[in-house]
């Protein structure tokens, strides 16, 4: 794996790079201080895997920087790495050809789970964005090839959160879906790690924010996976 940051500054590369290498073992992080430079990279290395660059930089910004770098290489995902929370600037980013958008806030662990969950083929953006969408009267980030909410995960993993809002054991969800217990563990934490959270309850108590489920009489969710 070969990854790419462009930002103008040195220290952000440097923690970036330093949290980025640990995706795999053997994964290259290249970097660059700017969007032409950025490009040149882009121009000699055919074999990367994904461009994480900045929103605000000088000259090129990053919003232009993703216009160029989609039309040199379309098809390579490319990811927003950004200071900002906005969700008018996630709009922006994912209608300019962003594949997600991450908050440079976001902790490692889940800041590299967002990047993998880009190079399976999907769309990503933090929950915050999410829940702040719901709020504004549901009106979700639009990139241009359509986005729902439910993309940070599969619908297996939907159905599985579902089971959880609904207070289900990993055995009983394993029964349902004719899974193994193995197989449900792997799922709930995929879900801890797409939503940020790291318990039953919290998973819960975000679908409900989301309005994807409904709080059972008398239940409380119990933590851990």
């Amino acid at each position: 794996m070969k990854l790419l940051i462009v930002d103008d500054h040195p220290i952000v590369r440097e923690g970036l790079s330093a949290v980025l290498g640990g995706i795999e073992a053997g994964a290259v992080v290249l970097q660059a201080a700017g969007a032409a430079e950025g490009l040149q990279v882009i121009k000699d290395n055919a074999d990367l895997t994904a461009v994480l660059v900045d929103l605000a930089m000088p000259g090129i910004d990053g919003l232009s920087a993703l216009a160029m770098f989609a039309h040199e290489r379309p098809g390579l995902p490319l990811i927003v790495l950004s200071g900002s929370e906005e969700l008018s600037d996630m709009r922006v980013a994912l209608r300019r050809g962003a594949s997600g958008y991450i908050p440079k806030s976001t902790p490692p662990r889940a800041m590299l789970a967002a990047v993998q969950f880009v190079l399976a083929g999907n769309v990503y953006v933090p929950v915050s964005a999410l829940a702040l969408a719901q709020g504004q009267g549901g009106v979700t980030p639009q990139p241009a090839g359509g986005f729902d909410p439910t993309t940070i995960l599969t619908q297996r993993q939907l159905e599985v959160l579902m089971k959880i809002c609904e207070g289900r054991s990993n055995k009983e969800i394993a029964t349902e879906f004719d899974l193994s217990d193995k197989t449900v563990k792997s799922h709930i934490t995929t879900i801890f790690k797409a939503l940020n959270v790291v318990n039953r309850m919290q998973a819960a108590n975000w679908a409900r924010r989301m309005g994807l489920a409904t709080a059972p009489a008398g239940e409380t969710p119990a933590g851990g996976a």
